[in-house]
């Protein structure tokens, strides 16, 4: 089995190499194994976490794990986190930097878990991946909904699921248990109330716009923004596209002929851009979604693994319920 070093062991393992008394070490009863994506992983329970990205700060901060959070890094993608509805829990915890997720910050910051995702904090290509980190001492763990790539271990669930696999390992992990199964228990209450009222008749069909002009950059099955669309009652137009976030052209869209367009909005590529694009490419602007302004405008923390997906699927729901038919 593959594992992450647990750090108090290794602390015990260098006093004892000292003569030092180590009763008072941490047993490695108290260690737990759990997935990381496919892959099988002892962790000791962390106290200086670093989180990448509001997804991984806010699944923290839902569980009420503030305390055990260092600090965050923040890219420019993600709207401000005076915003967030965890706002109180970020002013606690230090903000680390609003670059890219990197070796150097991690180990700066005396991290002992970090928190990301693959390919959106973790990366082969910058030199910070779970094993590098496990060869640091360093915990790590990864958003499930991202393991649908991840090389040799990779793990493929739905998009929600992979939300409550990921706090129901983290509570794991932290000894939290209970409290990860409560907050469980309310976003599937709250997904159910949706479903529950979905619109009744065809489902529209649905673009989720995401960024790009040479061609689209949009969400296949493995993103949230595929189930907040289903969820609500609606029918991503990629469905059937077995990916997370990837490429089409501009011919594939205009086959679709979608009802409405969903807008990731986010810091560095704004929503009304977008639309603008949209309204004036001759490519789209005859699209039925187009021609009746049918936009629906999706924060970017809404549309990536965390909390707030639940809070994005109760505002599309609601845009669909009031949409004329």
């Amino acid at each position: 089995m593959n594992k992450a070093v647990p750090v108090l062991a290794a602390v015990a393992l260098l006093a004892a190499g000292c003569g030092a008394q180590v009763e008072g070490a941490a047993p490695a009863a108290q260690d737990v194994v759990v997935k990381r994506c496919g892959e099988d992983v002892r962790y000791t329970k962390p106290q200086r976490s670093v989180v990448y990205e509001a997804g991984s700060a806010d699944k923290m901060f839902a569980l009420g794990l503030t305390e055990h959070v260092h600090g965050y890094v923040m890219p420019p993608a993600n709207p401000p986190v005076a915003e967030s509805p965890y706002a109180a829990e970020y002013a606690k915890v230090q903000f680390l930097g609003d670059d890219l997720l990197n070796r150097e910050l991690v180990v700066d910051a005396k991290a002992d878990f970090v928190v990301a995702g693959w390919n959106s904090g973790f990366s082969d290509q910058r030199g910070i991946t779970p094993a590098i980190l496990d060869g640091l001492g360093i915990q790590s763990f990864m958003h499930t909904e991202s393991c649908f790539n991840y090389p040799n271990f990779p793990e493929k669930v739905t998009p929600f699921e992979g939300l409550y696999t990921d706090l129901r390992r983290l509570g794991q992990i932290f000894g939290v248990p209970d409290r990860a199964q409560q907050v469980i228990t309310d976003y599937q209450r709250r997904v159910d109330q949706v479903i529950a009222t979905a619109p009744k008749g065809e489902e529209p069909k649905v673009f989720l716009y995401d960024s790009g002009t040479d061609q689209a950059s949009t969400a296949g099955n493995q993103v949230p923004p595929h189930d907040i669309i289903r969820f609500a009652g609606g029918r991503n137009i990629f469905d059937g596209v077995d990916a997370r976030w990837t490429k089409v052209g501009w011919e594939a869209v205009v086959d679709a002929q979608p009802d409405v367009v969903v807008i990731l909005d986010y810091g560095d590529k704004p929503a009304q851009e977008k639309i603008d694009f949209l309204k004036s490419s001759p490519a789209t602007a005859q699209l039925p979604a187009v021609v009746h302004n049918r936009f629906y405008v999706l924060d970017y923390n809404e549309g990536i693994s965390g909390p707030r997906n639940i809070d994005g699927l109760e505002g599309f729901a609601k845009y669909l319920r009031e949409l004329p038919r």
